[in-house]
């Protein structure tokens, strides 16, 4: 479970990111980023009910992409807030591909730390 001081949980948080933040647009999602002075990354998940009419699939997918930032946390750059917003082809991706979305997305937008492999 993503640990409560890595979401975005006040209105103001959510305002702040998505009025002053960079966007990306992928397929099932729109990404907006915006630098904190934190020292942790944080992350907020809109699925409106244009998305998902049952408040059991809003949940679920809140649920996923919750999931998927907290297994790549490790790998996350530090000091930026992120929203995901959901669109409705989001209930179409499995688990899988939704964590792929999510990681090339945080990619794109260069939150995704590079890694040396060292042999």
């Amino acid at each position: 479970m993503l640990p409560k001081e890595n979401r975005l949980r006040k209105k103001r948080d959510f305002e702040k990111v998505l009025k002053f933040g960079k966007g990306l647009r992928q397929k099932a999602f729109f990404l907006k980023t915006a630098k904190n002075s934190l020292p942790q990354s944080r992350f907020g998940f809109i699925v409106s009910k244009k998305t998902a009419k049952k408040a059991v699939d809003r949940n679920k997918i809140k649920r996923h992409l919750r999931e998927i930032a907290w297994r790549n946390l490790g790998s996350i750059k530090i000091g930026y807030d992120a929203v995901f917003i959901a669109y409705p082809a989001i209930k179409e991706l499995g688990f899988k591909e939704r964590e792929s979305l999510f990681k090339d997305a945080l990619d794109k937008t260069r939150l995704l730390e590079k890694r040396l492999l060292v042999v």
